[in-house]
């Protein structure tokens, strides 16, 4: 009995310690933005009052929507449009989890009074314009 106790113990701790590696080992704890000095990182609250409920258009044309329902589309510049819904992280990253089951997270930032997304790859996309999305 006192045996079947200790491997128990065991195998408790064991699996505490190997939760706490995944957590710790997340992609989410070891991404490096690439943010440069002037960029100004946003908070959720301000990031969420910025974007939700706007289109955001990038250079090329392409669209981010994001509904205030949580609903996200993405469509490319050429055409093309992913679905699926998005949410405001603590952090200020907007995450994405399309209809396909893929996700992603991005970081917005101020970079020179202009919105900049910055991927989890470091590449750096600036919003040309921002606009509320008509009901």
């Amino acid at each position: 009995m006192h045996a079947e106790k200790g491997l128990a113990m065991t195998l408790l701790i064991r699996c505490a310690i190997t939760l706490s590696m995944l957590v710790i080992a997340s992609p989410l704890f070891a991404i490096d933005w690439k943010t440069r000095p002037t960029d100004n990182r946003l908070d959720q609250t301000d990031l969420t009052r910025l974007i939700t409920g706007q289109t955001l258009t990038f250079h090329d044309g392409a669209l981010s929507v994001f509904h205030t329902d949580g609903r996200y589309a993405y469509t490319y510049g050429g055409g093309g449009t992913w679905f699926g819904h998005y949410r405001i992280e603590a952090d200020g990253t907007a995450c994405i989890t399309f209809v396909t089951g893929m996700s992603r997270c991005d970081l917005y930032v101020l970079h020179e009074n202009d919105l900049v997304l910055i991927t989890q790859e470091g590449l750096r996309f600036p919003i040309r314009s921002i606009t509320q999305i008509s009901q």
